[in-house]
């Protein structure tokens, strides 16, 4: 019993109840200009109103009813939904994921707030006039015990007949009213929280453009992912085997050792350069403040640096290769230098060769080199195809409508790329 009369009564006049009375008077003060702008065009062009409006009453509650279509129509302005939605988070205690939190753009977005505008409006005005009225009132009862009725024409409410024993009873009545507006309180206000979800939360359109943003937010992580991966990744397998190298010969061969520590440096700057175009997707001006990413004519700077780091790169292309696309020959030379990457991580210093194909429709890219038996002694060790390089290599080839395939055959490793001239748009 305990129980249930504290869960009675913080329904009542609970934090939540109370914030939810706040917002229902919020709604009443909203309500304040367009009664006025009302009752103005009511007086002004309705010459007779006790045609319209019979009784006092009456007229107030009219000039209520015509007060919410000026609210509903200005409610169709798209910023009124994030305000409201705002204020519903706040007040109402509705959960902030239900709601939207930006304008109303669409047609059934400004529609629906208007709706909610017209339904906060109108029980905020009824609770607001309710707050009002209602505790004078219950005072007054609770205070006939004590002081008596006043008679003839001066006793409030018309209570001047009221005698005992019925006095007696304005005690509980005016507490029995202090509770009813709090009950009708409560009772708009959860009618409130509960429509919230409905008329200010996301719409179909709102939960498509939030799901084209998060697309759109993946595809840049993983592009910014294949970058980092394909640059960077590239030049530190370099530096590493071409610090190898130096260290195990630095005494028998210093020539050898200089240049390689010459690549190094070249290396290390190329991957700075590179990093700064990959980070430059990050910045508020967008890639245009980097360098340019590395295209198919910056194909001998890649193959030269390969070679100091130890591998041996035959390459088989067309003298010239400025014709393909611009968005064509960035994926194809990341694709050739992760190709490079894995020849070396992979196999080691093997013999690779390159072959680019460019025919009317598409560019095709190669690779084969020989399984080093002393990286890979047994079939644990070869690569089968699951790598995080393999995998970027056929995210670029499908975001230009292209195929890829890699696989071990005979002892060789070979890596086949296709991408079509105009199967992709500019990135």
């Amino acid at each position: 019993m305990t129980t249930l009369l504290r869960r009675g009564a913080g329904a009542l006049v609970g934090r939540r109840a109370r914030l939810r009375w706040v917002h229902l008077l919020l709604g009443g003060a909203l309500l304040m200009p367009y009664y006025l702008l009302a009752s103005t065009l009511t007086a002004v062009f309705v010459r007779d109103t006790d045609i319209l409006f019979p009784s006092t009453v009456g007229r107030q509650f009219g000039v209520f009813a015509l007060a919410l279509v000026p609210a509903a129509v200005t409610a169709l302005v798209p910023l009124v939904r994030a305000l409201e939605s705002a204020a519903a988070r706040a007040l109402c205690g509705v959960p902030e994921e239900a709601l939207a939190t930006g304008p109303g753009d669409s047609r059934a977005a400004r529609g629906r707030t208007a709706l909610w505008y017209t339904l906060h409006l109108l029980a905020g005005g009824i609770v607001s006039g309710m707050s009002l009225a209602t505790p004078p009132f219950a005072l007054m009862l609770m205070a006939l015990p004590f002081t008596g009725v006043p008679g003839g024409d001066e006793a409030p409410y018309g209570l001047g007949d009221l005698a005992f024993p019925w006095t007696l009873l304005a005690l509980p009545a005016g507490l029995l009213v202090l509770v009813l507006l709090a009950a009708v309180s409560g009772a708009a206000g959860a009618l409130l929280a509960r429509c919230a979800p409905l008329l200010l939360g996301p719409t179909a359109a709102d939960r498509l453009a939030e799901a084209e943003q998060h697309a759109m937010r993946l595809a840049l992580r993983n592009r910014l992912a294949r970058e980092l991966h394909d640059s960077v990744g590239h030049a530190l397998s370099a530096v590493t085997l071409q610090a190898s190298a130096a260290r195990k010969v630095l005494d028998a061969d210093p020539e050898f050792a200089r240049q390689a520590l010459a690549a190094i440096e070249e290396t290390t700057r190329e991957a700075v350069g590179e990093l700064d175009t990959v980070l430059g997707l990050l910045r508020e001006d967008g890639a245009a403040s980097a360098a340019p990413a590395p295209t198919l004519a910056d194909l001998d700077g890649l193959l030269e640096r390969t070679r100091a780091a130890g591998g041996t790169v035959t390459l088989a292309a067309p003298p010239a290769l400025d014709g393909v696309p611009p968005v064509v020959s960035r994926e194809a030379y990341r694709i050739v230098q992760e190709g490079l990457t894995n020849a070396l991580r992979h196999a080691g210093r093997v013999p690779v060769l390159l072959q680019i194909t460019v025919h009317d429709d598409a560019v095709e890219v190669a690779l084969e080199n020989p399984v080093n038996p002393d990286k890979a002694p047994g079939r644990a060790h070869r690569r089968t195809g699951g790598g995080r390089g393999l995998t970027g290599i056929a995210e670029r080839a499908r975001l230009l409508r292209g195929s890829s395939s890699s696989g071990e055959r005979d002892g060789v490793w070979r890596l086949a790329v296709r991408l079509p001239l105009g199967g992709g748009a500019g990135r």
